[in-house]
């Protein structure tokens, strides 16, 4: 088994391509131990001195290392962990974190708001180790939440501003402005 890498926009989180699916459907985001339980890859990971956040994609896995961590020490650990995990057959993760795809309930401006995210913004945010996820519309303002190497990314703030919320107000006049929330 060959895992490639590559490097994310934040210098923090390296993307890792394991050649098969990661993820069936849907992404799945751990910030520490105790929310990956779920995940015996993300539980395998976290378990590397220097790992603070792993997040799982369709065809990929991101790590995002601690401050005070080096790559040349953390990476060749994760890619040991994520070879023998995967040549072993085993879950990536038991129980799938249901994410909200569609609400019959949504506004027709919402539903807008998450086909355009769906279809323009997640390829291109996933392509660099992330993920971005719909939270809320409310007077005007969408609210955000970055996944992944996306997640405290030194750029993350302009790709909101220049990339996401120009181009959602362009389609969807109703909308003013673009938040991330935690």
């Amino acid at each position: 088994m060959f895992i490639q890498t590559e490097a994310t926009p934040n210098p923090a989180t390296l993307k890792f391509l394991p050649g098969q699916a990661v993820m069936p459907s849907g992404t799945a985001n751990f910030t520490d131990a105790e929310s990956a339980a779920n995940s015996p890859l993300a539980l395998r990971l976290f378990e590397i001195e220097g790992v603070d956040g792993i997040f799982l994609g369709g065809d990929f896995v991101t790590v995002t290392k601690a401050d005070d961590a080096q790559w040349d020490v953390v990476k060749p650990r994760v890619l040991a962990a994520v070879m023998d995990h995967f040549t072993q057959g085993l879950d990536v993760i038991t129980v799938t974190e249901g994410e909200d795809a569609g609400d019959d309930n949504d506004s027709d401006t919402v539903k807008q708001i998450k086909e355009l995210i769906e279809t323009r913004v997640r390829p291109a945010v996933a392509q660099d180790g992330g993920d971005i996820v719909f939270r809320s519309f409310e007077e005007g303002v969408v609210y955000l939440h970055m996944q992944g190497a996306c997640a405290g990314c030194p750029s993350s703030t302009a790709t909101l501003k220049n990339g996401i919320e120009n181009m959602l107000r362009h389609f969807i006049p109703e909308v003013q402005e673009v938040r991330a929330v935690n």
